[in-house]
């Protein structure tokens, strides 16, 4: 190959480059937008549940939470939340979400939200769940008796518990159809 053509192939390939990466930038952008009302519909839910007590936010995140993901998963997408520690095997996430959880378990400093391609002009979005003070009534090493029968009751192979304030406690995701090209 000439020097000519070899010029114009590393101008294509960094032509392609900026274009997928401008992609995954723009899809980065419409998987926060799509997951913002998830996020502060669950905590307002929170919120309330925990007014009432940490039994009632069990509660809010046992049927609340599928409730509103279910509501907001319209139009080609799909919303839920996932843990590597899971309370809820029902909250078990898609394959996709699997390295990229793990990529926030090995590398702490790195824990910004991350999009991925995924089949058929879909994009995946994934966002680390930390652990709040006030989760610990639920998630942390010692849970007060109620919570600890009420969780034990209603998941008998919990793995939810023993965090600390700042722990990656899981993730939220979403599935959504790419952008019309």
């Amino acid at each position: 190959m000439n020097t000519r053509n070899s010029y114009h192939v590393i101008l294509i390939s960094l032509v392609l480059a900026a274009n997928a990466l401008h992609a995954q930038d723009t899809e980065l952008a419409r998987g926060a937008e799509l997951l913002a009302p998830f996020k502060q519909d669950l905590q307002s839910a929170l919120k309330s549940g925990l007014a009432k007590g940490p039994a009632e936010a069990i509660q809010v995140c046992r049927v609340r939470a599928p409730e509103i993901a279910k509501a907001l998963s319209v139009d080609g997408i799909r919303i839920g939340r996932s843990s590597h520690r899971l309370r809820n095997p029902d909250n078990t996430a898609p394959d996709w979400v699997s390295p990229i959880m793990q990529a926030y378990l090995d590398d702490p400093a790195s824990r910004e939200p991350r999009a991925v391609e995924l089949a058929d002009n879909r994009w995946g979005y994934a966002e680390p769940i930390m652990v709040q003070p006030l989760c610990l009534n639920c998630h942390g090493f010692e849970l007060a008796a109620d919570i600890a029968a009420q969780v034990s009751e209603l998941y008998p192979e919990d793995r939810a518990t023993g965090f600390e304030a700042g722990d990656l406690r899981g993730v939220f995701w979403l599935e959504f159809p790419g952008e019309e090209q």
